[in-house]
């Protein structure tokens, strides 16, 4: 079963940068596509970064697009999330992931989640 840490969350000001990991040891060969996911509070869970692993395709949504950069290191089974231009809108709990398809119900491990604050 692929475990997934995350790690790098924090509180930045409007503006700022964070980069958050994670580490999650056998996804290469278990999942289709890893991710980034977020979830606000009072909010539906939603994501904001795909890496699809056979095509080596990203996808992001229109409100991160160009702020948000998903890319991952294969040697240490590694996962990053590199967030610019950070917003307050952005603040929120953020959930490394992996499975068949970056979509909620195919999505078969999550990692513990990482706050995000931006102020």
């Amino acid at each position: 079963q692929v475990q997934l840490v995350e790690s790098g969350g924090g509180s930045v000001q409007s503006g700022g940068s964070l980069t958050l990991s994670c580490v999650a040891p056998g996804y290469t060969t278990s999942s289709k596509c890893i991710g980034w996911f977020r979830q606000a509070a009072g909010k539906e869970r939603e994501r904001v970064a795909c890496l699809h692993l056979e095509l080596n395709k990203t996808n992001y949504p229109d409100s991160v697009k160009g702020r948000f950069t998903i890319s991952r290191d294969a040697a240490k089974n590694t996962l990053y999330l590199q967030m610019n231009n950070l917003e307050p809108e952005d603040t929120a709990v953020y959930y490394c992931a992996a499975g068949r398809a970056c979509r909620i119900p195919e999505i078969d491990a999550w990692g513990q989640g990482t706050q995000v604050t931006v102020s």
